[in-house]
């Protein structure tokens, strides 16, 4: 099957992209994953004092299998942190703990971006799944409105990519003030935290990037 140059340029920057993110996360991840914080404090007691200082008593802290599994989860108001940052006290351990709160402080808040994205989640799994193939199906039976309707899917998942973002910085902010406002980090915890934190939000940003770069060709090819 011929792949144009474009379609082949779309591939591999994708993933260039998300691979170099990924890396940098790991080995970040790794570097302070080894590094105890000053306050002696546990992924799990970070959390809990955060949500604690935040009235939100209520929302529980669980240890998740696996590792970089850590998120919150607002159907039943949980913050999960994968198994070594829930029971290590280490810097990265506190950075992602410090995180998954700014989430559950977002949905206490009712943060708009967050409440967008999760409105977007149906049509972003129906979009992402059947988007392409949509899109494919129009271009090789040359059926223009099924390449337009595969584009409007895939949008869908393009426009919850960028409503991450916000969602995803914002979380980073929350989490940066909370330990300061508490002084549980020294300087250096908080550049230990603020590395963390900006290689993981990075991941979003070449996620979003790629979404974006797929649907400006899958546009370019529906107009042909």
């Amino acid at each position: 099957m011929y792949m144009s140059p474009g379609y082949l340029f779309i591939i591999f920057a994708s993933m260039a992209l998300t691979g170099l993110a990924s890396m940098w996360l790991r080995s970040t991840y790794a570097k302070w994953s080894k590094v105890l914080n000053t306050s002696n404090l546990t992924g799990a007691q970070t959390a809990r004092l955060i949500l604690d200082a935040n009235g939100l008593e209520d929302v529980q802290v669980k240890a998740v299998p696996g590792q970089l599994s850590d998120h919150y989860n607002p159907a039943n108001r949980t913050v999960n942190l994968s198994e070594g940052n829930y029971s290590h006290s280490t810097v990265a351990g506190m950075a992602v703990a410090a995180h998954e709160v700014g989430h559950a402080i977002q949905h206490a808040k009712a943060y708009t971006p967050l409440n967008i994205r999760s409105a977007l989640v149906p049509a972003t799994n129906i979009g992402s799944r059947f988007g392409p193939m949509v899109i494919m199906a129009g271009i090789f039976t040359g059926l223009s409105g099924l390449t337009q309707i595969g584009v409007i899917l895939f949008s869908a998942a393009v426009l919850f990519q960028l409503v991450t973002l916000p969602v995803e910085f914002d979380a980073s902010r929350r989490a940066a003030v909370q330990l300061n406002k508490l002084g549980v980090v020294t300087k250096q915890d908080s550049a230990g935290v603020k590395n963390v934190l900006t290689a993981a939000a990075m991941t979003y940003v070449a996620a979003a990037a790629t979404s974006i770069m797929w649907l400006l060709y899958y546009i370019s090819r529906s107009r042909r």
